[in-house]
């Protein structure tokens, strides 16, 4: 069984919301050629996914990949997932610290 709850894999399903998000933000903006229900959805799906993506910058990084590191925006979010290497089993182990 994979474990869906490691770092690389919370670091995937961030830049797989934040594809989505642009993605569909995309067809929003140039797909001319779409109906306006179908443009509507492609908003709605860039809406969803970005939401995602605030949730896990904040909720999921704090909560379960480093509960000892304090997100002051979404610079910080992006600058920690950027230069963070441990995984979420290290980083959840009090006696480590950096």
């Amino acid at each position: 069984m994979r474990d869906l709850t490691s770092f690389a894999s919370m670091k995937l399903k961030a830049a797989l919301f934040i594809f989505i998000g642009l993605f569909s933000g995309a067809l929003v903006v140039f797909g001319s050629e779409y109906s306006a229900w179908q443009r509507a959805l492609f908003l709605v799906m860039c809406v969803w996914a970005f939401c995602r993506v605030y949730y896990f910058a904040f909720y999921v990084i704090e909560k379960y990949v480093d509960p000892s590191f304090k997100f002051s925006g979404l610079g910080m979010a992006v600058k920690y997932l950027l230069t963070q290497k441990r995984s979420m089993s290290s980083s959840n182990d009090p006696t480590k610290s950096e």
